[in-house]
């Protein structure tokens, strides 16, 4: 039979025992509720940068919707070129027969012959610049493919930048514009004109941009050329295009 000092003894070692397990029980549960809270803030930092992926492979899709686009337009328009290639060289063999047939009127067909040859030999350039504009194409749609398999892989920090750069220019240009037609004197149709460009994005036509000044469109069009000479706005008068 133990004695109450054995008992005791026991007692002290199982209390120091039951601490020590609180103390290592509380530190483990601290370190896991810190685990916890750093891996959902990691997951919130994956989960911003995979909406911003898939944000930039549906632009890449876009493109390279276009370029397919312009790849079929090209495919048809040398078809179209080969087709007429065909009939140029049915042409000349026809043209051939008729040479062997009337050698004493040989000259009007040789002239014929040479200028379908001609026409043949600017047929086959232009063929083969199309081909070349479609290699272009497929590997500018082979190199998109690749570079959409990159972002998915690893995330870009210069395209960040470089929307964080175009973010702030855009505002730039707000407070430019709002500050224009806030303090502008509407009496002077320059600052009419290149205030309602800027709120156009810095682009506009000529017959919308008329519906919006309120000076006469033929002061309109002097003035539009005024700027365009002095370097401030380029101005085509044959398409009406306007741009800053």
């Amino acid at each position: 039979m133990s004695s109450p000092k054995e008992i005791l003894s026991l007692i002290e070692s199982f209390e120091n025992t039951f601490d020590t397990f609180q103390q290592s029980l509380k530190k483990n549960m601290d370190e896991i509720l810190q685990n916890l809270t750093t891996l959902w803030q990691k997951i919130k930092e994956e989960q911003t940068d995979i909406e911003e992926i898939e944000e930039t492979i549906r632009q890449q899709n876009a493109t390279i919707a276009e370029l397919n686009t312009e790849a079929t337009e090209l495919d048809n328009t040398i078809e179209n070129l080969n087709g007429e290639k065909e009939e140029l060289n049915s042409k000349i063999v026809e043209l051939k027969g008729t040479l062997e047939r009337n050698r004493d009127e040989i000259k009007k067909p040789e002239f014929e012959l040479e200028t379908l040859n001609s026409n043949l030999a600017t047929k086959n350039e232009k063929i083969s610049k199309k081909e070349e504009e479609k290699a272009k194409l497929d590997e500018e749609l082979l190199n998109l493919e690749q570079k959409e398999k990159k972002i998915k892989d690893k995330y870009s920090e210069d395209k960040f930048e470089d929307l964080e750069a175009k973010l702030n220019d855009v505002q730039r240009r707000n407070f430019f514009t709002s500050f224009l037609i806030e303090h502008s004197d509407e009496d002077h149709p320059e600052v009419d004109i290149i205030a309602t460009i800027l709120m156009k994005g810095g682009k506009a036509n000529l017959d919308d941009l008329k519906e919006h000044l309120t000076v006469p469109p033929i002061m309109a069009k002097r003035t539009l050329k005024q700027l365009s000479v002095k370097g401030v706005i380029e101005f085509d008068e044959n398409s009406g295009k306007i741009s800053i």
